[in-house]
């Protein structure tokens, strides 16, 4: 049987990616000229990559906004890593419904609603909003990603070989860390790229929950949007683009190899 596509599944595929990943290429384009107005092509230049270093606002940016990804992600790994042991290992326990319910809810509530949520408990608890503030606020809304991933590898985890643990002796603690760790580890590192993905990528939240001197990129990404864009944007949106594309890759070769 033939596999070949028809014309028009091409076509639309082309049309597809066409739209998706068009705009990235022109933004890492532009990256690269001369002239300071980003839709006028000035010829090529590397000049704005080195203008980043002098920008002492997007690299204090850039700094807060990795320092509060890995302090959330690590927060929110632990916190979610145990919920969905709770709820793998409990079985059916008074309150597992509202308990489900309270992890689940950050997924499908809107950033609008937990940024001002938040906010409003800051502000009731007396707390100055700044760096720390901004952690607990990313903690919250990623830590249900990380139980849900953390769950589904539980789910299908071979209980005999944490059964056997234990009747050789093992406590309970040793049997969590010498047995199911190592086998959720996996999903345990996912759930923790995913949720500094999620920090790194967040506007709304961090801009109801922050303080001063506490701005991350993408809120001083904005703030510089909407004053116009400039070919500085342009050039540190291309270093984003390509380390995670590095990241990527690594990662498929990393498997691959494995395979």
């Amino acid at each position: 049987m033939s596999t070949r596509l028809h014309p028009l599944a091409l076509a639309g595929l082309a049309l597809g990616f066409a739209f998706l990943y068009g705009p990235i290429l022109v933004l890492v384009v532009y990256s690269f000229n001369a002239s300071r107005l980003v839709t006028v092509w000035g010829g090529f230049s590397t000049r704005w990559y080195a203008g980043l270093a002098a920008d002492s606002a997007l690299v204090s940016a850039t700094f807060t906004t990795l320092k509060v990804a890995f302090a959330s992600a690590s927060l929110a790994t632990v916190l979610g890593t145990l919920a969905a042991l709770a709820l793998d290992r409990r079985g059916r326990f008074p309150g597992r419904t509202l308990f489900t319910g309270l992890i689940v809810a950050p997924m499908v509530m809107p950033e609008v609603i937990i940024g001002l949520s938040l906010l409003l408990l800051f502000v009731a608890l007396g707390v100055d909003r700044g760096l720390w503030t901004i952690v607990a606020a990313h903690a919250t809304f990623t830590l249900c990603f990380v139980a849900v991933v953390v769950q589904a590898r539980l789910a299908t985890l071979d209980r005999a070989l944490l059964d056997a643990a234990a009747d050789l002796g093992a406590p309970p603690a040793r049997v969590f860390f010498t047995v199911t760790l190592p086998l959720i580890l996996p999903a345990v590192i996912a759930g923790f790229l995913l949720a500094f993905t999620l920090s790194m990528d967040d506007l709304v939240i961090a801009s109801f929950v922050s303080g001063p001197g506490a701005t991350t990129l993408p809120m001083r990404l904005y703030s510089q949007v909407r004053l116009g864009i400039s070919p500085e944007i342009n050039a540190i949106a291309t270093l984003l683009i390509g380390t995670v594309s590095l990241g990527v890759l690594a990662a498929s070769l990393l498997t691959a190899r494995r395979g």
